[in-house]
């Protein structure tokens, strides 16, 4: 019996993280008992930082309604702590609540101050959870990122202009790490990374959608990136990171983490919400080894990636 309550929590965790939008279930005690690899990469916060305690007091007051109109972003609670507030500074769940229950399950915009303290606007649904007698168990949050919600692409693109990096850069910058490497030893690693669903969509949806697609992955990793960190565009579906972890298994913890950022990249076509994941493959500088042999461990890494069913981050061994 053991064993099968085992298996299947561990079942039930596999398809929360599975999730493209964070979600957060807290108890009658306000206390978290669920938070998702998704509401891990958009708010900064690990599962071990949340999972087991109170909610912030802050995080928890807005989404039950307790905030007070006259708030204004980061007035209120420590800085730090992650926490959620109407773009309006008005909680938008009380009004009708006690005469309506759905009118709590509309999302609305809020601003989540994440984990390292800037700011992260997101669309926030909040569902309070009762037993078969009307009771309250508690509360679930779901929430994805809001980053230009209300544009939605129309079949026109910029062709590729917004990318900050074309190939033709990110050829130069990687020369210029390897040398930099090579002569005084600072750490130099690579992270290919492409978008599962790419070629299925230029075939479904044709090239504009793709690349509309492609731009909103760039936004997304660029919110997970180290501050001395480089992307670009890496041939037509694909990426490349420039990264100076210091090993490689850092340079994994780090992939991992900017394919939970990939996740939530928020990508809708004509309306339609399109659920995204990567493939990444890291290769991490070795004495010896050139630059197209540390690429091509790099681009073996993510097809291995690919075969391992996609959504997945794979290393290189040379």
């Amino acid at each position: 019996m053991a064993e099968a309550e085992s298996s299947l929590a561990e079942l039930a965790r596999a398809a929360l993280d599975a999730l493209e939008d964070g979600l957060v279930v807290i108890d009658a005690a306000d206390c978290v008992v669920v938070w998702n690899r998704a509401a891990e990469s958009i708010s900064g916060y690990t599962r071990g930082q949340r999972v087991g305690r109170s909610c912030p007091e802050d995080f928890y007051q807005l989404a039950a309604g307790h905030q007070g109109s006259s708030s204004k972003l980061g007035t209120t609670g420590a800085p730090g702590h992650g926490h959620f507030m109407t773009s309006t500074g008005a909680a938008p769940w009380r009004d009708g609540e006690a005469t309506n229950p759905q009118s709590m399950e509309r999302a609305v915009l809020v601003e989540m101050r994440h984990a390292q303290g800037h700011v992260v606007p997101a669309m926030l649904k909040r569902i309070v959870l009762r037993d078969d007698f009307g009771g309250r168990l508690g509360e679930l949050l779901s929430f994805y990122p809001a980053e230009d919600t209300d544009q939605l692409p129309h079949g026109e693109t910029d062709g590729g202009a917004g990318v900050e990096q074309t190939q033709a850069d990110m050829e130069d910058r990687l020369e210029e790490a390897f040398r930099a490497w090579e002569t005084t030893q600072i750490p130099f690693g690579l992270m290919w990374v492409t978008v599962d669903q790419a070629a299925q969509l230029r075939k479904t949806h044709g090239r504009d959608a793709s690349e509309a697609m492609l731009h909103e992955v760039e936004k997304a990793l660029r919110r997970g990136l180290r501050p001395a960190e480089v992307l670009g565009r890496w041939g037509d579906n694909e990426f490349l990171v420039i990264s100076h972890e210091r090993t490689a298994e850092l340079l994994i913890a780090h992939g991992q983490h900017l394919a939970g950022v990939g996740r939530t990249a928020e990508f809708r076509w004509w309306g339609d919400r399109i659920g995204l994941t990567l493939s990444i493959g890291v290769a991490q500088s070795g004495t010896g080894e050139s630059l197209s042999a540390l690429l091509k461990h790099a681009q073996k890494a993510m097809e291995a990636s690919i075969f391992a069913g996609g959504n997945h981050v794979s290393r290189s061994h040379g």
